[in-house]
C-alpha cells in the first residue's frame, strides 16, 4: 500500500522552498539598482585634482563585480568636483541658470571618465545625457536605458535632468523612477546618516534604518526635498552609505548591514 500524502504539509514546503529562492543564486537583495556618487567621492583627498585614479578604478572594479554577478546598474554621477552650480553663484558671481549649466557638463566629464575607465576593465558601457550632445553620448531615452541594462550594460546618466536648478540628486530619483530601480544606493564620503554633524558633535546619533516620514519630521539632509519626495512617492528606499571602505558597493546590493536605509 502507498504512503498517503499530506497535500497540505506538501504545499507549505513548496511555499518555503519559493520564498527562500527568491534572492538571485549570488544572495544579492537588489536586482536593478541606481548609483549615486557624488563627484566629491572622485575628487583626489592629497592634491585636490578633480578625478583621483586610484579612486576611480577602485569604483569601477566595484561595478564590474556587480555586474558580473548580474546586477543591473545605472549610475549617476554629480559634478561637484569639478564646478557646482550654486557655488558658482555665490563664489563667482556667475548666474544661477548658467552655473547650472556649466555643472551639468561637469557630469559629463566624470561620466566619460568612468565610461573610459569601465571599458579598460572589460564592462559594456553607454553613456545617456540630459542635454543633446550626439558626439559625446546617446540621448536619455528610457525604454533604451531599460534595454541596455537587460543586456548587461552599465547605463551612466549625465547632464542632470537638463534643466537648472535640479540637483543630482533629483536625477537619481527620477531615472530610478524611470527604470525601476529597486533602491538607489547614495555613496558618500559619510557612513550613513545621523541626527546631526557628527564632524561638528561627537554624539550624534547613527541611524541604522529610519522611515521617510521621520526624516521629513527631522529634516535630515539626505536628499533635497525633490529628490526624496520622488522616492518617497514611489517607494524607493535610498541606502546612504561610505565609499571609503573596499567592497562597500557590493555590501549594500547584498543587503548587509551598511549605512543608514531610509524606506
Amino acid at each position: 500500500m502507498e504512503p498517503r500524502i499530506d497535500v497540505r504539509k506538501f504545499v507549505c514546503i513548496l511555499l518555503i522552498l519559493m520564498e527562500q529562492n527568491t534572492d538571485s543564486p549570488t544572495g544579492q537583495k537588489y536586482k536593478r539598482i541606481i548609483l549615486k556618487l557624488s563627484g566629491e567621492v572622485l575628487r583626489n583627498p592629497e592634491n585636490g585634482d578633480p578625478i583621483c585614479p586610484e579612486i576611480m578604478r577602485l569604483v569601477c572594479e566595484d561595478i564590474k563585480e556587480l555586474q558580473e554577478q548580474g546586477i543591473e546598474v545605472g549610475v549617476v554621477l554629480g559634478g561637484g568636483n569639478i564646478f557646482r552650480g550654486l557655488a558658482g553663484a555665490e563664489n563667482y558671481g556667475v548666474d544661477r541658470t548658467t552655473g547650472d549649466s556649466m555643472g551639468m557638463l561637469a557630469t559629463v566629464i566624470n561620466g566619460l571618465a568612468l565610461m573610459d575607465c569601465l571599458e579598460k576593465l572589460g564592462v559594456q558601457v553607454r553613456v545617456q545625457t540630459a542635454i543633446p550632445m550626439d558626439k559625446l553620448a546617446e540621448p536619455f531615452i528610457q525604454r533604451r536605458a531599460i534595454r541596455h541594462l537587460e543586456k548587461d550594460r552599465v547605463v551612466i546618466f549625465v547632464a542632470g535632468t537638463g534643466n537648472p536648478y535640479f540637483s543630482t540628486d533629483t536625477t537619481a530619483a527620477l531615472r530610478g523612477s524611470e527604470i525601476h530601480a529597486e533602491v538607489i544606493l547614495k555613496a558618500t564620503k559619510v557612513d550613513g546618516v545621523y541626527d546631526k554633524d557628527p564632524e561638528k558633535f561627537p554624539d550624534a546619533k547613527k541611524y541604522d534604518e529610519i522611515p521617510y516620514m521621520e526624516a521629513l519630521e527631522k529634516r535630515l539632509n539626505i536628499m533635497d526635498a525633490t529628490a526624496f519626495s520622488l522616492c518617497m512617492d514611489n517607494k524607493i528606499p535610498i541606502l546612504v552609505f561610505s565609499m571609503k571602505e573596499p567592497g562597500s558597493i557590493l555590501r549594500a546590493v547584498r543587503g548587509e548591514t551598511i549605512g543608514t536605509l531610509v524606506h
